[in-house]
């Protein structure tokens, strides 16, 4: 027999749903939900990218309402269990009730990895209506792992089943996650372990593996990889790595690989390499600042390059404006310089 892989989080209908402005329908999510369930994903998550709450309060509305992604996931998945993601900045306890009514499997609480004490109320609400709760320590890499550690105790402790190291910005490498996870068994030796990450290194395939390897309990995926940014790993190349390396899958990966064809990749529109998605994983910059930042560069026309990782070396939790303005500040004398010094000696330019 071959190794225990890990479960999969199959997050097309969620995290996907950033790639196409949150306009997955009723119909979409009861088409493409019922798909993954057939096809065996065991967690499928659905709704509003930001989830709960975040169409009603302002956050993008999506085509659908909360409550009529959770009608379509309610018929749709009948092997596996729905989700659906719940930031407490956002989401009201309502929220959870009303999930709770439409028969919610899992909800997945996000805060950034240094709040995680505003994630204990919805946590403990979410578990006395029965529901399955994970963690997503939103930029798991701006905190230390010893600092991860204490926020996994206490995510554990409020009762959640699973806490999750997210790589919000696709820059994380495989020996800094491992650091992670040693940290965090150490410190609640049961816990179980998930982990989100984005492609836009790429490597989000090959950390998920690493994940797998070393134990974690679920790895997010999603079809063809589509998701906020430069995406997620995607699940026919994940399913795929996994059989290589040994764990036994139950996937009959053809049919997942059909699966993105039909009903991811007639959404995927790149061809190449998105350049700025590749800095926010170099600088670790989370793209929820991306639009200030090109905004920013416009004015003032500097490369919003080189602005990403002059403003990472300040800030890699978040992005207030006179921070970027430093930074194009910083970028426009930078250029300003170089430009000078090609005038100055034009042997050097050719």
């Amino acid at each position: 027999a071959g190794m225990v892989p890990p479960k999969i989080l199959e997050c097309t209908l969620r995290d996907g749903a950033y790639a196409v402005g949150f306009q997955f329908s009723f119909e979409n999510t009861l088409q493409i939900a019922k798909r993954l369930d057939d096809l065996g994903f065991p967690l499928i998550e659905v709704g509003h990218g930001l989830g709960l709450g975040a169409s009603s309060r302002g956050f993008g509305t999506a085509a659908a309402t909360d409550s009529e992604y959770m009608l379509a996931a309610s018929k749709a998945v009948t092997r596996g269990k729905w989700g659906m993601f719940c930031i407490p900045s956002i989401a009201q306890f309502s929220d959870i009730e009303l999930a709770a009514d439409h028969g919610i499997g899992f909800v997945r609480i996000g805060t950034e990895v240094e709040d995680a004490e505003t994630g204990t109320p919805f946590i403990e609400r979410a578990v006395s209506a029965g529901i399955e709760v994970f963690c997503n320590l939103m930029k798991t890499y701006v905190a230390t792992p010893n600092k991860f550690a204490e926020q996994v105790k206490r995510c554990f402790d409020s009762g959640a089943q699973c806490v999750y190291i997210v790589d919000s910005a696709g820059g994380m490498l495989p020996h800094e996650i491992e650091r992670y996870i040693e940290a965090a068994r150490k410190s609640v030796p049961e816990v179980n372990l998930g982990f989100h990450g984005h492609n836009n290194l790429g490597l989000a395939v090959a950390n998920s593996l690493f994940c797998a390897e070393r134990g974690i309990s679920i790895v997010d995926t999603s079809l063809q990889g589509l998701g906020r940014s430069a995406g997620n790993a995607p699940s026919s190349q994940l399913i795929s790595v996994l059989m290589r390396a040994g764990f036994d899958l139950e996937y009959d990966v053809v049919d997942v690989m059909q699966a993105g064809e039909e009903l991811a990749r007639p959404y995927k529109h790149d061809v190449g390499y998105d350049t700025l998605d590749m800095t926010a994983g170099l600088g670790l910059f989370h793209s929820g600042y991306m639009e200030r930042v090109l905004d920013a560069s416009k004015n003032a026309q500097v490369d919003p390059r080189r602005v990403i990782l002059a403003l990472c070396r300040r800030d890699r939790i978040s992005a207030p404006q006179h921070l970027i303005d430093e930074a194009v500040m910083e970028v426009a004398e930078q250029t300003l310089a170089k430009n000078l010094a090609s005038i100055n000696h034009p042997e050097d330019s050719i």
